[in-house]
C-alpha cells in the first residue's frame, strides 16, 4: 500500500479523532504531541526556515502561490519560515485538497463511503486490526464506526510519534487554524467524496487485500523508517528525494500497486490545477497547500499550470 495513501487517509480522519478526543497516554503508548511553551513560541517564531516546497504562481495580472506539504510534522515545522509567511501575508483565499473545517466534509469522512460495498471483515484481519488499535493507545471502539482502511491509517500515522512526528503538526491543520484567526475563505480543491473513491476500493475483496497489505507493512515496522524519510526531505526543500519515491518507499511489490500509486497522485492533479486555476481566476490571491508528492512525476503540478498558462516560479 503507497505510504502517501497511508498518510492521505490519516490526514483526513484526524480530525475526526480530534473532535472525540479518544486518544489517551499509558506508559507504552508513543508520546503525545505537545503544545509549544510561550518562550518556545517565541524563538520558533523568529528562528524558523523555509521548509517544503513554494511556489510563486503568476498570471492574469496578479500572483497566487503553490505550497508543497507534509501530512505531519514537528511540533517547530508548524511555524512558517520567512517566504512562507511572507505568502500567508499576501494571501487572501486558503485552497486545501479538503477542508476540514466543513461540517460536510466530516460528515462524509465519518460514514460509510457510499461508493463501496461493505467490508466484513474476517476474523484473522478484525483481530490484527484491533491489536493495531491497541498497540496505538486508542479505545477499541473509538474508530468502530468509520472504514477499516481509515482506520488502519490513523494507526499508520499514530506510529511515526515514536519519531517525534504527529499529524496533529501537519502543515494543513496549521493553515487551516491560521486562515480561521484571519477570517479567510478556505476551499476543498476536492470533495470528501471523491477523495475516499480513491482512497477506498470499491470492491470488498481487493479492499481486503489492501487492509492485509497495510496490516503487514505497519507490522514489520516498514511505515516509520519511510515516513521519517519522507519528511526529512519535506523538510530538507528536497525534491529530487521526493520525485524518487516509488524507488524507496518499499511499497511497490507488483504492477497493481504502481497502479495504484498513480491513481492516488497523479490522477488527481489535473482536477487540483483545475480548481487552483479556478480560484486564481476570481482575482484574489491564493494559498493552495498539497501534498508534496503532487509536485512530482510526469503530470506535477506545476508543469500542468505552466500548461494553463501560469509562470511557475519555485521560492525555495
Amino acid at each position: 500500500m503507497p505510504i502517501k495513501k497511508t498518510m492521505l487517509r490519516a490526514a483526513s480522519l484526524l480530525s475526526l479523532l480530534l473532535l472525540a478526543k479518544v486518544v489517551f497516554a499509558a506508559p507504552t503508548c508513543p508520546p503525545q504531541p505537545q503544545a509549544p511553551t510561550a518562550s518556545q513560541i517565541q524563538q520558533l517564531s523568529a528562528s524558523a526556515p523555509d521548509r517544503g516546497f513554494l511556489y510563486r504562481l503568476s498570471r492574469d495580472g496578479h500572483d497566487s502561490y503553490l505550497y508543497g506539504t507534509v501530512h505531519l510534522g514537528r511540533m517547530e515545522w508548524i511555524f512558517p519560515g520567512p517566504q512562507l509567511r511572507q505568502a500567508m501575508g499576501q494571501a487572501q483565499h486558503l485552497a486545501l485538497e479538503l477542508d476540514l473545517s466543513d461540517p460536510a466534509t466530516l460528515q462524509t469522512l465519518s460514514q460509510p463511503p457510499a461508493h463501496a460495498q461493505p467490508l466484513q471483515l474476517k476474523p484473522d484481519l478484525r483481530r490484527r486490526l484491533t491489536a493495531q488499535a491497541r498497540a496505538a493507545c486508542l479505545p477499541v471502539a473509538a474508530l468502530s464506526h468509520v472504514h477499516p482502511l481509515l482506520q488502519l491509517s490513523q494507526f499508520s500515522a499514530l506510529a511515526a510519534r515514536w519519531d517525534g512526528m504527529d499529524p496533529a503538526f501537519g502543515q494543513e491543520l496549521m493553515l487551516g487554524a491560521w486562515a480561521g484567526q484571519r477570517g479567510l475563505p478556505v476551499s476543498g480543491l476536492e470533495s470528501a467524496a471523491s477523495q475516499l473513491q480513491v482512497l477506498i476500493p470499491s470492491d470488498p475483496e481487493q479492499a481486503q487485500t489492501s487492509l492485509r497489505k497495510g496490516l503487514e507493512q505497519l507490522e514489520k515496522n516498514q511505515l516509520r523508517p519511510v515516513l521519517r524519510r519522507l519528511a526529512q526531505a519535506w523538510a530538507q526543500s528536497d525534491l529530487d528525494t521526493l520525485a524518487s519515491y516509488e524507488r524507496w518507499c518499499n511499497c511497490v511489490a507488483e504492477p497493481q500497486d504502481l497502479a495504484d500509486l498513480r491513481q492516488l497522485n497523479d490522477d488527481r492533479n489535473p482536477g487540483l490545477a483545475q480548481g487552483i486555476a479556478e480560484l486564481h481566476g476570481r482575482g484574489q490571491v491564493l494559498l493552495a497547500a498539497v501534498g508534496s508528492l503532487h509536485l512530482t512525476g510526469d503530470k506535477a503540478l506545476p508543469r500542468l499550470l505552466e500548461d494553463l498558462g501560469f509562470k511557475v516560479q519555485r521560492l525555495h
